[in-house]
């Protein structure tokens, strides 16, 4: 075991997939280098997502180097984390190669729900002709695997709508759903239902505006910039510019400024539902204790459906039979399984009406993950018993 409790530590991240991979590296270094002291560069092809993600990272003991063109000769960090298969230069391979004391080397992968990830979590790879041994890092939702990102102190931040925007609050702990919150599906609302919208492109994205639009309860949808603002301008058929609002039968829609990611995690408390995409976004909708619709990253062979239909069978492990079948089916729908246009018009009511049920089970579920360590934590364990 190394004797240096402040280890150094370099971060690969390739920008491959919007702004997910930077998204998740910039939490893992900000969380190696604030809570357990290490000396992280990272070593990111394009740092610009950083300006809106992290606007505060110039106060993080995180050094953020550029990774493009030819890479510099410098001396390889003890710990060295190739995020998400991005390849290394074989420069910098070589250099590790020749220290006297071999560092470190993990390839962080994907986050999935799947079994079989628990045989494969932390197995050797030997470099087929150096002397060098890479270890496959999964996060996870279940003991052995390597958990998932979450800060030690964290804690959804209390905040409520005001003016369109998002005013924290001063509170320390997740708030509980509003009164108004879930009420059964029948009931009448003098508060409109609060929802975040981050998906990729999806085509059941308009059937479910159209369904919410045309329905008898009151729905305000805060659209995230990018992918989703541009669909639902695309469903208005009209501008849709950050900060205005839309109002189509009974739903209102608001355009949202891109927020960091301190902001939209208090975006996700002060909502009653989140549809969330990728990694990042779901885990962190986990967190904030509220029900939440997860769109897997669209893949041409279809492979999504597995990661979807695995994360399903352990969210649903605990809920009552109508509460699971109604959120597997409206999941399912979303993710483009069957039938869309005629799928979620059936499946939203039903969605709708287990929301008490989920709302329930979102504080259980949270400490149920939470119960294995977090990744940044149970990482550096790993590292320090191979250093």
């Amino acid at each position: 075991m190394s004797s240096d409790p402040n280890p150094s530590c370099d971060i690969f991240c390739a920008v491959i997939d919007n702004l997910g991979d930077a998204g998740v590296c910039w939490r893992l270094a900000r969380q190696l280098a604030r809570e357990h002291g290490w000396r992280v560069r990272l070593w990111i092809d394009d740092p610009s997502p950083l300006e809106k993600l992290a606007p505060d990272r110039q106060t993080i003991p995180v050094e953020v180097q550029r990774w493009q063109g030819e890479f510099p000769a410098i001396q390889p960090a003890a710990v060295v984390i190739e995020a998400f298969a991005c390849e290394l230069p074989t420069t910098y391979i070589a250099a590790m190669a020749a220290l006297p004391q071999q560092p470190v080397w993990l390839n962080l992968e994907y986050l999935t729900a799947e079994d079989w990830v628990n045989g494969c979590h932390a197995l050797p790879s030997p470099h087929p002709r150096l002397p060098l041994t890479k270890y496959f890092f999964f996060p996870g939702f279940v003991a052995g695997t390597g958990g998932l990102l979450r800060e030690r102190d964290f804690a959804a931040d209390c905040a409520v709508p005001h003016a369109g925007n998002f005013i924290p609050a001063t509170g320390h702990s997740v708030p509980p759903v509003p009164k108004n919150g879930c009420p059964e599906v029948t009931s009448t609302l003098s508060e409109a239902l609060e929802i975040s919208m981050f998906c990729y492109a999806n085509p059941a994205l308009p059937i479910l505006l159209a369904t919410w639009r045309d329905g008898n309860e009151p729905v305000r949808c805060r659209v995230a910039d990018g992918l989703p603002r541009e669909q639902v301008e695309s469903w208005l058929g009209e501008p849709f510019p950050v900060g205005s609002r839309h109002t189509r039968g009974a739903l209102e829609l608001h355009a949202q400024a891109f927020l960091s990611q301190d902001g939209y995690d208090r975006l996700l408390a002060a909502c009653q539902i989140n549809f969330v995409r990728g990694e990042d976004s779901m885990v962190r909708a986990q967190w904030a204790e509220r029900p939440f619709v997860w769109q897997a990253y669209p893949q041409a062979n279809g492979a999504q459906h597995a990661k979807l239909d695995a994360l399903l069978e352990r969210y649903c492990a605990a809920l009552d039979t109508p509460t699971a079948a109604a959120t597997r089916a409206f999941w399912q729908a979303w993710n483009g399984q069957g039938d869309i246009a005629a799928r979620i018009p059936v499946h939203w009511p039903a969605f709708r009406a287990a929301l008490p049920a989920l709302a329930a089970q979102a504080p259980r579920w949270a400490r149920q993950i939470a119960a294995h360590g977090d990744l940044a934590a149970n990482l550096v364990k790993f590292c320090q018993s191979k250093l």
